[in-house]
């Protein structure tokens, strides 16, 4: 008999569901590619690149991320000074590669992808590492006040996170042609 989800927890699932589908189609497109790369799920280079550009977007992405499955062993469980600087500093990069993309256009965006590439543990470090990162100068002036206006007040001085693992991952969805489709009667 297969386990079954607890209604709570379907309504936390439809909850991210809704989430993702509030995010603009790019963000969309590039959370489920970060996924794939970041969680080592399909082959990214196949599925989403469409040019060279964005091959050599998708090799970088890669290189990027090979931290991720160290970032995920170091999460500190408190505010120890002596364990912050070797999880954020390079965390930070990640974040910024990220943003430098210009498809993670808010901290909604930005948190929907990272609680999914490290875990629940991660929450009380975005905000820091999304302010890190989108006040770099690398980050268009634009971008940056558009990133740094898209944290509220709430997020940045939270007194607690919630330790709930996310439950909906996207994933590619092939195209359905809906014009070579027959009804039988």
């Amino acid at each position: 008999m297969g386990s079954r989800m607890k209604p709570a927890e379907g309504a936390m699932t439809l909850a991210e569901m809704k989430e993702f589908a509030g995010f603009p189609a790019a963000t969309q497109r590039y959370i489920r590619r970060s996924l794939d790369v970041g969680l080592d799920r399909d082959d990214a280079m196949a599925l989403w690149s469409r040019d060279v550009v964005e091959s050599a977007s998708i090799r970088a992405q890669a290189r990027i991320y090979r931290n991720l499955a160290d970032l995920r062993e170091i999460v500190p469980d408190d505010a120890d000074l002596q364990a912050v600087e070797p999880f954020l500093a390079p965390l930070v990069t990640l974040v910024a590669f990220d943003l430098g993309q210009g498809r993670l256009t808010s901290f909604s965006a930005f948190r929907f992808l990272y609680e999914r590439l490290i875990g629940a543990q991660v929450r009380p470090w975005l905000p820091s590492a999304f302010c890190a990162a989108a006040a770099l100068p690398h980050l268009h002036p634009e971008l940056r006040r558009k990133l740094l206006q898209s944290i509220s007040e709430a997020a940045a001085t939270a007194s607690g996170w919630s330790n709930r693992q996310p439950a909906f991952f996207p994933h590619w969805v092939e195209k359905v042609d809906t014009g070579s489709a027959t009804l039988s009667t």
